[in-house]
């Protein structure tokens, strides 16, 4: 890891980012295997569960399903990988960011394929059911839209 580390295309900061992604998308894999044990645990009263939620939508349970949003996922992901290798000057930060979107899509593109939905496991009352796969998407999307603000 040393060598990685002091080589400038992966300066240490990016490569503990990296580990990091990759712990989370490997705890969001762990946490939708126990939620498929049928596993349910309340958190905090009614306000926060852990319990399986089959969710065979898009984002925010939209109504769009079935082989054509597997294939739309697929093609954002392809889409957003091509960009971070085409795209010149690109910032580590903003690289990383893509890098977390690429991950928490491919897991729950992943569960869409194996399983026909996507395992959603964090049941907040009154709001939604979701993953950490989509907390990091969401998180990274607006720390992208954080950092193209900050350029302007």
């Amino acid at each position: 890891m040393e060598f990685i580390a002091n080589n400038k295309l992966f300066p240490k900061k990016m490569v503990i980012w990296f580990l990091l992604a990759i712990f989370f998308i490997i705890l969001d894999r762990f946490f939708k295997i126990i939620s498929l044990k049928h596993f349910n645990y309340i958190l905090i009263n009614d306000w926060l569960k852990f319990s399986l939620a089959k969710n065979y939508f898009i984002a925010f349970s939209l109504p769009v399903s079935g082989i054509f949003l597997n294939y739309l996922i697929f093609l954002i992901i392809l889409a957003l990988i091509g960009y971070i290798l085409i795209k010149k000057g690109l910032q580590n930060s903003a690289k990383m960011a893509f890098l977390f979107i690429i991950l928490g899509a491919s897991s729950n593109l992943f569960d869409r394929l194996k399983y026909g939905f996507v395992i959603d496991y964090i049941n907040l009352r009154w709001f939604t059911v979701f993953n950490i796969a989509d907390i990091i998407i969401v998180c990274s999307i607006f720390f992208l839209l954080f950092l193209e603000f900050k350029q302007k």
